[in-house]
């Protein structure tokens, strides 16, 4: 037994060796396979020997698993009666440039910037309404197109009353001018759009939506700056955004016809979304004057008036010697001479009461029954209180001389 042990011992260890052999054998082989096909198979890729394409394999994987993927470019084209009203009339919505000379007391050149409406191309010269405090103070004035074209405009006339103006241009810059609506139609919920120049000519043109928040609102202006209101505009709310800037654009109707000229936006604290514009309507005449005449021709009474409220109480009975039943009137502090009002007998502290038999209780309402109501050389009954007396007398009101 010890011989066939012995034998069987020295088999095993051979085969063990054999085997170990083969194993280093097949690393080796392996590693000398993979050397030889990364030197051979860009060899036989270049021959084109391989039954595929190795280049195109690699960027079909690329493509699918590394690169983002890649969308489509979508061209809308809106059309929408928004857009038709914006493209019938902003061409014809401009910037104004208020340049003013240099001075003791300032350094001159831009003061401001607004906006202003192309409304009439005729004989060679265009004419735009804008704001009378736009071009306040101005010594020149530029307009500046919807191209960025900046053309020399000409003051043709200005109103502090109604905060309008009208100035004139040279009619070869100008391709487009604005349609007016009827502002007397316009109902509160209609959609308009406000155009102008929102914070100066960097945001020319801007575009803003809105509705009619309000129409026949009426705000007092203090023109004088003395505290005391001159005037109660009648003016058209609007929540379209009116911003700096803006003021003498243009408020359009869904038609793309201007119902109103941006003036002024409330900005209070706390307060959004109440924008103002003058109507048109009211706008036409004043604007037509101002063209024709450089001023706009009203009923003028020559007197220097004061509202009884404004006036202490004391000087009511002490001073203007007024019954105690009078609450309400506007006192004369001055008459000019040669005026409708002293031809007609009126002197210093009389205070009218009525005007045409309708009650007057201050400055305001007898301006606006004077400008709304009458026209030059129309007469005007006078009723008014004299050392406690009533009176009353007729005026033939005449035009005020520039």
């Amino acid at each position: 037994m010890g011989y066939y042990d012995d034998h069987y011992d020295h088999l095993r260890q051979k085969q063990k060796g054999n085997r170990g052999g083969a194993i280093l054998s097949g690393v080796v082989g392996a590693i000398l396979g993979g050397l030889l096909v990364i030197v051979a198979v860009p060899s036989l890729v270049k021959w084109d020997v391989l039954p595929y394409n190795m280049e195109q394999n690699e960027k079909n994987v690329s493509e699918t698993t590394d690169q983002p993927k890649v969308e489509k470019n979508v061209t809308v084209n809106v059309v929408s009666q928004v857009t038709q009203a914006v493209d019938k009339v902003s061409e014809a919505v401009v910037g104004v440039v208020n340049i003013q000379e240099a001075s003791f007391w300032s350094e001159g050149g831009e003061a401001g910037t607004g906006s202003g409406v192309i409304y009439k191309k005729e004989n060679g010269k265009a004419f735009i309404v804008t704001n009378h405090h736009v071009i306040e103070g101005a010594s020149r004035v530029e307009v500046s197109l919807s191209d960025g074209t900046k053309v020399k405009a000409r003051i043709l006339g200005s109103d502090v009353w109604t905060d309008l103006a009208v100035l004139e241009i040279d009619a070869k810059h100008v391709t487009k001018v604005a349609e007016f609506g009827n502002s007397d139609v316009v109902k509160p919920g209609e959609p308009v759009i406000a155009i102008g120049n929102p914070l100066g000519l960097q945001f020319a043109g801007s575009v803003t939506q809105g509705i009619i928040s309000g129409t026949k609102r009426t705000i007092p202006i203090d023109i004088d700056q003395d505290g005391i209101p001159d005037w109660h505009a009648e003016v058209l709310q609007t929540d379209a955004a009116i911003n700096p800037g803006n003021s003498g654009g243009a408020l359009v109707n869904i038609e793309g016809q201007v119902i109103g000229i941006n003036s002024m936006k409330i900005a209070e604290q706390a307060v959004e979304g109440i924008g103002l514009a003058i109507p048109i309507n009211y706008a036409k005449p004043v604007i037509s004057d101002l063209e024709k005449f450089g001023q706009v021709r009203r009923p003028y009474m020559g007197v220097e008036l004061r509202s009884l409220s404004d006036i202490p109480a004391y000087h009511w009975q002490e001073t203007l010697h007024l019954p105690p039943s009078v609450k309400e009137g506007v006192a004369i502090l001055q008459v000019v001479p040669g005026s409708p009002a002293e031809r007609a007998g009126l002197r210093e502290f009389d205070v009218i009461v009525e005007l045409d038999g309708e009650k007057i209780a201050d400055v305001i309402e007898l301006r606006k029954h004077l400008y709304n109501r009458k026209q030059i050389g129309d007469t005007m009954k006078v009723t008014f209180y004299r050392d406690g007396q009533k009176k009353t007398v007729t005026m033939k009101l005449a035009r005020q001389s520039l």
